[in-house]
């Protein structure tokens, strides 16, 4: 883990530069600070390597709430935990997408790629490097998430890290890729209150998905100002994961429907634990 140090400012580029390099060595070398703990259905655990599992560093399980034959696109997959995961739900006729930035994290995902399809029967999962603020087009400029191409969109605690004046952007791609009945299950860390400026110029609280928390209210208004139509919180840790200058960071996990519609969530059991 990098060390303490304050952000230049919080322009886009020195939160993706502070966010990078603490996660290409969350890559290379197991963080244990990063991990926020989540109960996996162990079934679908089998078949990924240790790796994989050792350097997962979510806060939740948005893959419980997919659905067999749909597309999911997981934004910031890492090392591929919940894409491999959602693989083995959505079976051979559906497809799952995994678009992170950071290399060293593409590298891990993709070393594994042909032994995990390998070991489920199919191989329907494909990873793009890129901006998940900007899923227009790739890091090579390539074409990479159509319009209205996408069932679901899931994320596990990665929207926090994107920086302040890129949210809303965020927020509106996630709208633009999703087909009109389709949903976003989102996990990730939420605070009590604003994170005040001081906090969010410490770049290691920056990449620790501390400093980029949202405000709790503010997350689900963020869904609705760009479109959405429901809003449900399906899970929200009971006991903050960490109190960082008498702040309460926790986990929850939200559903947000492009259409009027809730259809097609499936009722996952249990919750976030942290």
């Amino acid at each position: 883990m990098m060390s303490s140090k304050e952000l230049p400012s919080l322009e886009p580029s020195c939160v993706t530069d502070a966010v990078s390099e603490t996660y290409a060595a969350g890559a290379n070398a197991v963080q244990p600070e990063l991990c926020c703990p989540v109960d996996y259905n162990a079934q679908f655990l089998k078949v990924l390597p240790q790796e994989i599992l050792d350097k997962d560093y979510g806060c939740g399980d948005p893959s419980k709430y997919v659905n067999e034959g749909e597309t999911v696109l997981d934004l910031g997959s890492g090392g591929g935990k919940i894409c491999y995961i959602a693989s083995q739900v959505v079976g051979p006729e559906g497809r799952v997408i995994g678009v992170d930035m950071t290399p060293d994290m593409l590298d891990l995902a993709r070393k594994y790629q042909q032994e995990v399809g390998d070991k489920i029967g199919w191989h329907n999962v494909r990873f793009f490097q890129g901006q998940i603020e900007n899923l227009k087009v790739d890091f090579e400029g390539k074409p990479m998430i159509e319009d209205e191409s996408v069932d679901v969109v899931v994320s596990n605690c990665v929207l926090n890290l994107v920086a302040p004046s890129l949210k809303k952007q965020l927020f509106e791609e996630i709208f633009r890729v999703l087909k009109p009945s389709g949903r976003a299950v989102i996990s990730d860390i939420v605070s009590n209150v604003d994170v005040p400026e001081s906090m969010q110029k410490d770049s290691e609280l920056w990449a620790g998905c501390i400093s980029g928390a949202f405000q709790e209210q503010a997350f689900s208004k963020a869904f609705s100002d760009v479109g959405f139509g429901e809003i449900e919180l399906l899970s929200r840790g009971e006991e903050p994961w960490k109190v960082v200058e008498g702040i309460e960071f926790r986990s929850v996990t939200l559903a947000a429907w492009k259409g009027a519609t809730t259809d097609g969530l499936p009722k996952g059991s249990g919750s976030c634990c942290c």
